[in-house]
């Protein structure tokens, strides 16, 4: 059998360009899942902190953030999150940015490393990042991550536990590292097989393009161990 096609992403669930990547991401293997020679692929989503020093209360909405963040107008923040809310809805992603709030995501990236310990990391990405820009859920708090943790199958109890005590933390630094040592510095940011950055949130097409390309190495590899 010919091994599966590694796709890493570095996100954060705070980005809305991460939220449409991962549509897109996923449109674009819909796609080619329908392949006659159809592609086998392992997704893993790792943290990456777009703004570490958030505080878990921020106070004030998205644009407030933004134009303090970026040091731009409050209308110049707007026009962002109008242009942004534009590409969403293409990707059939509803964004209430009157809705979001804005907060600290580490305990999230803690939690997303506990559902990958337990096999429901891809439930959970999803999960966060449509409480997020969506319906306007906390997730700097303990409480709401747990029941989302709850809501994808995970035990409320043994999730708040990893939270509390910090379990997961030492891996949400591993990750960071690694995006440091791969010269990652925006996201979503994905990593195929090792060796091929696709950086932004590509187009559909683009990520069943690179997927095809990959999965084709991987059979002329398999062709050429055969022949040996």
């Amino acid at each position: 059998m010919t091994d599966a096609i590694k796709i890493d992403v570095w996100s954060d669930i705070a980005c809305p360009w991460c939220y449409i990547g991962k549509r897109n991401l996923e449109q674009g293997l819909a796609e080619v899942s329908g392949d006659d020679d159809a592609p086998v692929i392992d997704v893993t989503y790792h943290s990456f902190e777009l703004s570490p020093d958030t505080p878990v209360d921020f106070e004030g909405g998205e644009t407030d953030y933004l134009a303090t963040h970026k040091g731009i107008s409050a209308e110049q923040a707007r026009e962002m999150l109008d242009r942004v809310t534009g590409v969403a809805a293409q990707a059939g992603l509803d964004y209430r940015f009157d809705l979001l709030k804005h907060t600290n995501t580490v305990k999230a990236h803690e939690l997303l490393h506990f559902a990958k310990a337990n096999d429901r990391q891809l439930q959970l990405a999803e999960r966060l990042m449509s409480a997020y820009f969506t319906e306007g859920r906390h997730l700097g708090r303990i409480d709401e991550l747990v029941a989302l943790a709850a809501e994808v199958g995970l035990d409320a109890d043994d999730a708040r536990e990893a939270l509390e005590s910090g379990r997961h933390l030492d891996d949400v630094r591993a990750d960071q590292q690694q995006a440091a040592a791969y010269g990652i510095n925006g996201v979503p940011f994905f990593v195929v097989d090792g060796k091929y950055g696709v950086s932004g949130a590509q187009p559909a097409e683009a990520f069943a393009q690179i997927t095809r390309q990959v999965w084709s190495e991987h059979r002329e590899a398999q062709k050429v161990t055969q022949d040996l």
